[in-house]
């Protein structure tokens, strides 16, 4: 799932995926890049780099793949940077480059069909657990099972509970804010106006009509305290958009929106499904992610991205609910057999349906020297006790085989407010499993059809990470992937013996350096300087900045590329 942002409005705190922020006491637009020492916020002090460090140096352009909900390709801020594939004749509907993808200009989208239509929403993955338990568990007798399958049946009534109880919770509050917004839009449509006084609310006649008179109750309870009206009809327009896809979608077990893409879905190493698509129905997180890594630095518009040198390839996997294994292997995949470098995945979710097919991907990354970076979570859970799909853990470790991937980096959400409040309250953490932390709250990026908007996420702290990696691997090609790793988690800042709120908690007081294995937060020109002084392990890799192909693929076939 797209890892979620969160807002406030007067009557309860609403999660939402894409919402544009705005409050009294928010940072500058360029946070993320600021020095905490020469601007006094930490950002990853990415002016300073680029000033100082980079004037007059050459770099060579890397590909970064954004594996999310969709990128506009069209921005004003993004066209420019956009991986457009050299071996592909936009339009002309044949797979010129026999890869098995037709038209993929752009990147691809693995989750709509060869028609042209798109999955928008889509069940949690505890759902469709629950759902393959259900139909081999709903008319046993649990006296018959086995020691396996009753384990397995346990997990399955834990579910189901979960299930309902999430279920009405979102249908609850999908009704009540519902109710509400039909009440201020009764009144708005009452009086003719937008933002209506108390003066228009007086002269309406609510004597017969008890829903008038609520509804004029509620508008007029907000006028008094000073609300905005079509500010707080927006907010609640995204309460009401994000709690009644959980009600219907989420948590439902009755439904296969799967179908649509017309895949063979019981086969994770199918390949060529989906289309060309990679904007798709919303393309708000993705477009945003996309800025921060990438946005066209200093053209006088908007903002700029951390890197000055790297292509966006662009690649759709993850609906409006949990994204499916299968596409994010095979959005893994396409990244790696078309150049990418870096690979941002600002999405996650705590179960996995096929960890194998991932998990296969990623060594297939490695193997081609790819550094993935992946957004630790919103749920200010500890990763070390709690999953985090996908991740860095091998489910098949072998004898010899590698236990982690050392190409993966686990990003926390650092604020911009420093002091006790310097980690995202909504961060997960975890001595073991979130490698550092990257600016997260209140970053301005990029959305679609040419906005701006504020967001806050883990989310947002990965492709800040991704953007620095790139940095890097622009101007240090020869450095391997896990030497990128390695200079990124050994060049983190952090002040010495500081003390953070743990997220989640309002007081509780813990050292920022426990909350991950590297105990900092990335720093671009740090890293920078670290990068020079590293003897390459490998020679030039010169196929990732070209676009060419590789040759092998992660099932043992031959690539089809």
């Amino acid at each position: 799932m797209k890892l979620k942002n969160l807002f406030f409005i007067a009557f309860a705190a609403i999660p939402m995926i894409g919402f544009s922020q705005s409050s009294v006491n928010t940072p500058p637009d360029n946070w993320q890049h600021l020095d905490k020492l020469k601007d006094g916020i930490m950002g990853v002090s990415a002016d300073k780099m680029y000033n100082e460090l980079l004037k007059g140096k050459s770099s060579e352009t890397v590909i970064v793949a954004v594996i999310d909900g969709g990128v506009d390709p069209m921005h004003e801020d993004l066209k420019d940077v956009m991986w457009v594939n050299p071996g592909e004749i936009a339009g002309n509907g044949i797979d010129d480059d026999h890869n098995g993808f037709v038209d993929d200009v752009y990147g691809w989208n693995f989750i709509g069909n060869k028609n042209g239509e798109n999955i928008h929403h889509d069940q949690l993955e505890i759902t469709r657990v629950y759902k393959s338990y259900q139909d081999k568990f709903k008319n046993v007798d649990p006296a018959s099972l086995s020691k396996k399958e009753k384990k397995e049946y346990d997990e399955y009534l834990a579910l189901g509970e979960k299930i309902k109880e999430e279920s009405e919770e979102a249908t609850s509050n999908a009704a009540f804010y519902g109710g509400i917004l039909n009440a201020i839009n009764s009144v708005l449509d009452a009086t003719g106006k937008e933002s209506p006084t108390m003066d228009d609310l007086q002269k309406l006649d609510v004597k017969n009509d008890e829903k008038m008179a609520y509804a004029v109750q509620i508008v007029s309870g907000m006028l008094s305290e000073g609300q905005d009206i079509a500010e707080t009809k927006e907010q609640l327009q995204g309460a009401v958009d994000y709690y009644g896809p959980q009600a219907e979608y989420y948590y439902n077990p009755d439904i296969n929106p799967r179908k649509l893409v017309g895949d063979n879905y019981a086969n994770s190493y199918e390949k060529n499904y989906g289309n060309n698509d990679v904007k798709g129905p919303d393309a708000s997180h993705g477009t945003h992610v996309a800025g921060l890594i990438a946005a066209t630095r200093d053209n006088g518009k908007g903002m700029n991205g951390i890197a000055d040198n790297v292509k966006i390839m662009a690649l759709r996997c993850v609906p409006d609910g949990d994204e499916r294994d299968k596409d994010v292997a095979n959005s893994i995949i396409y990244a790696v057999d078309n150049g990418a470098s870096v690979i941002n995945m600002s999405f996650g979710k705590s179960h996995s349906w096929d960890k194998k097919a991932v998990d296969k991907a990623v060594k297939y990354a490695m193997k081609n020297d790819v550094l993935l970076v992946h957004a630790a979570g919103n749920s200010n859970q500890n990763n070390d006790e709690d999953s985090n799909y996908p991740n860095d853990k091998f489910e098949k470790k072998g004898l010899f085989g590698p236990k982690k991937a050392k190409n993966w980096l686990e990003v926390g959400a650092l604020s911009w407010k420093g002091g006790e409040d310097a980690v995202a309250p909504f961060s997960n953490y975890g001595k073991e499993n979130v490698d550092l932390f990257s600016p997260g709250v209140d970053v301005y990026s990029t959305m679609p059809d040419g906005g701006y908007a504020k967001m806050s996420g883990t989310s947002m702290a990965s492709p800040v990470a991704a953007g620095v990696a790139a940095v890097i691997r622009s101007y240090y090609p020869e450095l391997s992937a896990t030497q990128v790793k390695d200079v990124l988690m050994s060049s983190t800042v952090a002040t010495k013996n500081a003390k953070v709120k743990k997220p989640g908690s309002k007081t509780e007081l813990v050292p920022f350096s426990d909350l991950s294995v590297s105990g900092g937060t990335i720093n671009s020109y740090e890293a920078m300087k670290k990068a020079a002084t590293v003897k390459p392990k490998k020679k030039k890799n010169k196929w990732r900045s070209s676009g060419k192909k590789v040759s092998g693929s992660p099932d043992g076939k031959k690539s089809r590329a």
